[in-house]
């Protein structure tokens, strides 16, 4: 059969010109089920003994059985009569069909073969937009009229480029298109470009809430728009109606980039737009240097502010906290930017918000409460994770920057948690989060909420403590739709059922509605630890070879995981010796904060922790131990402790791309009085004393199973039931 196929290859055919079934789903746009259907349905033996009137499926030409190739024409000419469903009609009427798909996907890969010959992906984008500009303004009957470095590329560019992008305009209908077609294969090209393209539904989120342009605007003149990390401009053709109308700037410092954009821009006719090399030039630009219609007699030295300001800077790998122009120093010249009645939207590292003040405050903290203290912080956005895909180890947050405050919004700052929005209501996110800004509010309480910058009392939260203000170390509520009385009522029913020994102790157990009007105050751990109630026990790094069998209980992931049992790995003091390493006491809690939180209490002392785990310790339980306090004098237990900091509130704050994690400064803890938590230790303890019998007895069945079936499976036992047994 193979050699048939090859037998009928026709010898003109070579390797451009031949696609595999995969090839053919790829490239029309569909699942391998639908190509392996259209295949059996229209084969020839099937179309002939059905009667049906249709062109078989073509048949192979090459490849072998298992791989069999087509040629791409008879394919195409075949797609050609199967419309798309649901495609808009094009301006002819016509509808598209799979075979319009398949020719260019079939040319968008021919340009991507042509990125090795070129030399580089760059060269071949900047020849591909240099052709479409030259269309998009033009450029066949008026030359001079373009730039001269736009002439160069254009006459320079690879003749097997022009040809591809000149199909492509034809085929999309517009030189513009044909841009963004060419703009969207740089991943595919292996660009550089790639690594700072603004995501789409980021593009999305911004244009939404900077509003259509014309909207938003100081003045009966259309609002100005500046566009401060332009790149190849996303922002910018994601906003609505750019196009024909000056006031708008593009500021872009990489020469290649900004090449680009121009490019972009001439290909799409929005020859109004200006792009600049720096943010300094919007204050120097001279009027013979602007558009004839950008000229503004109340600005003849350019456009040093604007109604919509944008920025979404290409961050460079690692911190910058103590750099005076870091990631905020953007926020704060979108400020200073920004007219009375404007908006500005600047991405920014979700680290600059969550870095606490600490006693010297750094460059960083400084920009952030200078941003909050200015009151032109909106609103605050944390995005989803991973919205960069290729920026996979960092969060990002989106600040809403406003002119002037309305009377009613100063002094507050809207937290949104989108991230958690784009977990419940999946790709539809960035119009519910324009939603959300508009209303002021979401549905979901941890979603959003109001917070204030001046404290209301000497225990309310603002949002200028010092702490994080990101949205999910912020934000925490109540479990939705929860009636805590009746789910415990229910809880302690079943538990009774289950285990009938405990009946009567589980029966004492009195719950009971706290009145409405008895709320219980929250405090954050920042705040026990910073009055010294609470001491915070860092985890240690120590060697694995370090680590064996013998010597003091060492408690890591793995232990709090459960994926080893507690005192199989230890550390000999000799060995520890080498490390600065705190051993942990009594009553001290450990925690494991990496998606979600875990906590196990010390219930003797003496063990090390291993990072990521970390201690809480409470001086004035160690002292109740020592009897050095009474008992009305210990503010905490151990057991409401570890109970209290893993609780569904404190769980939702996790923050982080790769790896979840939750802060422990930013849980809180109700303030209850002294003898309800005693109480609350006395009945944790005993359940956890029963937990462990419970775990116990379902070790020992798990080890009985185990012999039973290993001796069965070897052959050295006989299974027999006693005489008279159940």
């Amino acid at each position: 059969m193979g050699a048939e196929m090859t037998a009928r290859m026709p010898e003109e055919a070579d390797a451009a010109s031949l696609v595999s079934l995969g090839e053919i789903k790829e490239l029309a746009e569909v699942g391998r089920p639908t190509v392996s259907n259209w295949r059996r349905r229209f084969a020839r033996d099937a179309v002939r003994t059905g009667g049906d009137r249709r062109p078989p499926f073509p048949d192979p030409v090459g490849g072998s059985d298992s791989r069999p190739l087509f040629d791409a024409e008879e394919v195409a000419s075949w797609l050609d009569l199967r419309p798309i469903p649901d495609a808009e009609p094009g301006k002819d009427g016509t509808l598209p069909t799979y075979g319009d798909r398949f020719r260019r996907g079939l040319r968008l890969r021919g340009l991507v073969a042509l990125r090795y010959e070129l030399g580089s992906a760059e060269r071949l984008i900047t020849d591909a937009l240099a052709v479409c500009a030259m269309a998009g303004e033009g450029g066949d009957w008026y030359p001079e009229e373009l730039p001269v470095d736009l002439r160069k590329d254009a006459e320079a560019a690879d003749p097997r480029v022009v040809r591809v992008v000149r199909q492509l305009v034809g085929e999309l209908g517009s030189p513009g298109a044909a841009a963004d077609m060419v703009l969207s294969l740089s991943e595919r090209l292996e660009s550089k470009l790639v690594m700072d393209t603004t995501p789409s539904a980021l593009a999305e989120l911004i244009s939404a809430l900077a509003g259509p342009v014309g909207v938003v605007s100081s003045g009966s003149n259309p609002p100005t728009v500046i566009n401060l990390c332009a790149g190849i401009g996303e922002l910018l053709f994601a906003l609505d109606s750019i196009r024909g109308r000056g006031g708008i700037v593009a500021v872009e410092s990489d020469p290649l980039r900004r090449k680009l954009i121009r490019y972009r821009l001439f290909a799409h006719r929005c020859t109004a737009v200006d792009v600049c090399a720096s943010p300094e030039e919007l204050d120097t630009l001279r009027p013979w240097e602007q558009r004839e219609f950008n000229l503004d007699s109340e600005r003849p030295w350019g456009i040093p502010s604007g109604d919509v300001v944008l920025a979404d800077p290409p961050y460079a790998a690692g911190e910058r906290e103590f750099d005076e122009d870091g990631p905020l120093a953007w926020a704060l010249q979108t400020m200073q930017r920004l007219n009375p009645d404007g908006r500005g939207l600047v991405v920014v590292p979700s680290w600059t918000l969550s870095r606490p003040r600490g006693t010297t405050p750094t460059p960083n903290a400084w920009m952030r409460e200078e941003l909050l203290h200015r009151g032109v912080v909106a609103a605050i956005i944390q995005l989803p994770r991973r919205i960069h895909p290729f920026r996979t180890g960092a969060e990002h947050a989106l600040l809403v920057l406003r002119g002037e405050a309305a009377p009613e919004n100063r002094g507050r700052v809207l937290l949104v948690d989108a991230d958690r929005i784009a977990r419940r209501v999946g790709g539809a996110w960035p119009a519910y989060v324009a939603e959300v800004l508009e209303a002021g509010r979401s549905p979901v309480d941890e979603e959003a909420g109001f917070f204030s910058l001046a404290a209301a009392g000497p225990r309310a939260e603002n949002l200028l403590d010092g702490r994080s203000i990101l949205p999910a170390h912020r934000l925490a509520s109540k479990e939705q739709d929860l009636d805590h009385f009746s789910a415990t009522r229910d809880a302690r029913r079943e538990a009774a059922v289950v285990l009938p020994r405990l009946k009567e102790w589980i029966g004492d157990l009195g719950i009971a509605r706290r009145p409405a009007d008895a709320g219980v105050a929250h405090r954050k751990v920042g705040g026990y630890l910073r009055a010294g109630q609470l001491r915070l026990l860092a985890g240690h790094r120590i060697r694995e070879s370090d680590i064996g069998d013998a010597g003091l209980m060492v408690v890591g992931r793995e232990e709090m995981l459960g994926a080893l049992p507690l005192g199989q790995r230890r550390i000999t003091l000799e060995d520890l010796a080498d490390y600065p390493a705190q051993i942990t006491e009594r009553g001290d809690v450990f925690l494991l904060t990496e998606h979600g939180v875990r906590t196990r209490v010390d219930d003797a002392g003496g063990c090390v922790l291993l990072a990521p785990v970390q201690g809480l310790r409470i001086p004035a339980y160690q002292k109740f131990l020592a009897g050095e306090a009474r008992p009305e004098e210990v503010w905490m237990r151990p057991h409401p402790l570890a109970q209290l900091i893993a609780a569904p509130r404190n769980q939702q704050r996790g923050s982080g791309s790769l790896v979840r994690r939750v802060s422990v400064r930013d849980m809180d803890l109700p303030e209850l009085p002294s003898e309800e938590i005693a109480e609350l230790e006395t009945i944790l303890a005993e359940l956890e004393r029963q937990r462990a019998d419970v775990r116990r007895q379902l070790e020992v069945l798990d080890s009985l199973a185990g012999r039973l079936a290993a001796g069965v499976a070897d052959g050295d036992l006989a299974l027999r039931r006693r005489p008279g047994g159940g």
